[in-house]
């Protein structure tokens, strides 16, 4: 079955109007069936065949007559020797906007090229996987709880006798075959795996580098290059904290989410909602599956406000969105009815921001319906991060 995504309106709109679209994303989140169905009429090609990439790498003058505008190329970042031979061709027809809509599943060498050699002339697009909102329109009956532990991979909403543990399994073993072996030279793909388990049970948390690569037992480096390597491959994502007070207690460092929030419960060893529910980790999953639905949001309008995190000795606010001057404050709670203090804990760090900067401070917890907790602070269900964030508009929250 075919899940309709809220990003749809703006791949439309990049590809009425740019050259060329690139989109990004991991693994398993629905790039090429995506494309293929809003572009059919282009034609497709896919460098996970040997034979097509190494003719798009070794003779692309060659590829490309082969296949004319408009192409849909997939895995494009198989042939790096290509992309100047696209640029070349979109030079030569700059007004035909979607000629070459280009997908990629390892952004690392995938944005390189797209720097070196389409600068000013592509659109790049990044595709996260479900969101709530989305698989819950396809499948009405699915819980927030159901939705955590098994994750957003469109795949086990197209499917759902799929098994979502033996899924991810097989997701994590082929990202750190494919993926990995490309971006890092990592000796033994174990102590990786443990690395990668040891971010899921520091989602949420704010990020100390030095200590997690003393719990892990890997070099400060290698703990570095190994977590670039997670966000470069859309794994994790760091929230950075709020610099713009003059306040010297505030926390300086970023927040670690991964994007996921089924594969970060997987890795942590919750499998199922009665174990979510039994879990310690609960609230840090909750939290974590909180994040990827507002960046998802955010992604899918391209931009708008920018998402930061607020904590000081005194005070702490999971999400801080500003722009412009203005400021959205919101906080991650797994309880059906949060407590007055929490909205007091919210109204505290809209305090410290300038007067009358402040609109709307949320709380986003597990009860079915959206209720004002206090006069300036609301309670949301999950599925009300997409209204929140108005997602899907072309327009300003």
């Amino acid at each position: 079955m075919w899940i309709k995504r809220h990003i749809e309106a703006l791949l439309r709109d990049r590809a009425a109007t740019r050259p060329v679209v690139v989109l990004t994303g991991a693994r398993q989140t629905g790039k090429t069936s995506l494309m293929r169905r809003l572009f059919p009429e282009h034609t497709f090609v896919t460098l996970d065949l040997p034979s097509e990439a190494e003719q798009a790498e070794g003779d692309p003058g060659s590829f490309l007559a082969r296949h004319p505008p408009p192409l849909l190329v997939d895995e494009v970042q198989y042939a790096p020797g290509l992309f100047r031979h696209l640029k070349a061709a979109v030079d030569s027809r700059r007004d035909h906007a979607g000629a070459f809509l280009l997908t990629g599943s390892q952004p690392l060498a995938l944005m390189k090229s797209v720097s070196e050699s389409l600068a000013g002339r592509a659109a790049v697009v990044q595709l996260e996987p479900l969101s709530y909102a989305e698989a819950k329109a396809a499948h009405p009956t699915l819980s927030p709880e159901e939705f955590l532990v098994r994750g957003g991979f469109p795949e086990l909403y197209g499917n759902r006798d799929i098994e979502a543990r033996g899924f991810l399994q097989s997701y994590v073993a082929t990202y750190l075959e494919r993926d990995l072996r490309q971006i890092l030279q990592v000796s033994r793909l174990s102590d990786f795996e443990r690395f990668l388990r040891m971010a899921a049970l520091r989602s949420a948390q704010l990020l100390n580098r030095a200590d997690f690569a003393r719990d892990v037992g890997v070099s400060g480096s290698t703990a570095g290059a190994w977590l670039a390597a997670l966000e470069a491959s859309h794994q994790i994502a760091l929230v950075q904290p709020w610099y713009g007070n003059a306040t010297v207690s505030l926390v300086k460092r970023p927040k670690l989410y991964l994007c996921d929030a089924g594969l970060a419960a997987f890795l942590a060893g919750v499998h199922s909602t009665e174990a979510l529910r039994n879990s310690p980790l609960a609230g840090a999953l909750w939290e974590t599956l909180v994040c990827a639905e507002l960046r998802r949001s955010q992604l899918n309008r391209h931009g708008g406000w920018q998402l930061h995190c607020w904590r000081d000795r005194a005070r702490e606010a999971d999400f801080l969105f500003h722009q412009a001057g203005a400021f959205r404050l919101a906080d991650a709670k797994w309880t059906e009815q949060p407590r007055q203090r929490d909205a007091v804990a919210l109204r505290k760090v809209a305090a410290q921001l300038p007067p009358e900067s402040v609109p709307a401070m949320t709380i986003f917890c597990r009860t079915p319906n959206a209720y004002p907790l206090q006069a300036d602070v609301d309670a949301a269900p999950l599925d009300g991060v997409s209204a929140w964030y108005g997602d899907g508009a072309n327009s300003s929250p």
